[in-house]
């Protein structure tokens, strides 16, 4: 069973740290920008999307890191009792399919929703068409995480 672990976010301009549970982006906690004095210093965020629906990710404050930590760690309980295996796999395959598609437009590659003929060559040298471009994708650029 993944544990969850955090990473420091080196892109975030105040302190933020991803949350995730095996290969799957938890969540994160951050200080927060701009907020008035007096607030709590501390926000997270709980869940992921796709693989739940809109609503189900929990949101709170905490004065402290710890704080923070301790209500994330709360609230992932919750969330991850109320995820089937398939809710994890469809947020791996959205991040799988969104990492393809990035990498066909750096390739200079046309999406074959692009194309009037609706086909399109992969970056790997594959033809691709609309009906064989999903199953083409999970095929030949997804590594099985695990």
């Amino acid at each position: 069973m993944s544990t969850l672990t955090r990473r420091r976010n080196p892109d975030a301009h105040d302190e933020s740290w991803r949350i995730h549970f095996g290969d799957v982006a938890a969540g994160t906690i951050s200080r927060r920008s701009g907020n008035p004095s007096g607030t709590p210093e501390w926000q997270w965020l709980c869940g992921f999307y796709p693989g739940s629906q809109p609503g189900e990710q929990m949101v709170g404050t905490a004065s402290t890191f710890e704080q923070a930590r301790q209500s994330f760690e709360a609230a992932w309980t919750i969330f991850v009792s109320r995820r089937s295996p398939a809710d994890f796999e469809t947020w791996r395959r959205h991040q799988a399919f969104t990492a393809w598609k990035y990498a066909m437009w750096n390739a200079g590659c046309r999406m074959p929703t692009q194309s009037s003929t609706g086909r399109s060559r992969c970056f790997c040298g594959a033809l691709i068409d609309l009906r064989t471009s999903e199953s083409h994708i999970y095929a030949c650029h997804i590594a099985t995480p695990r």
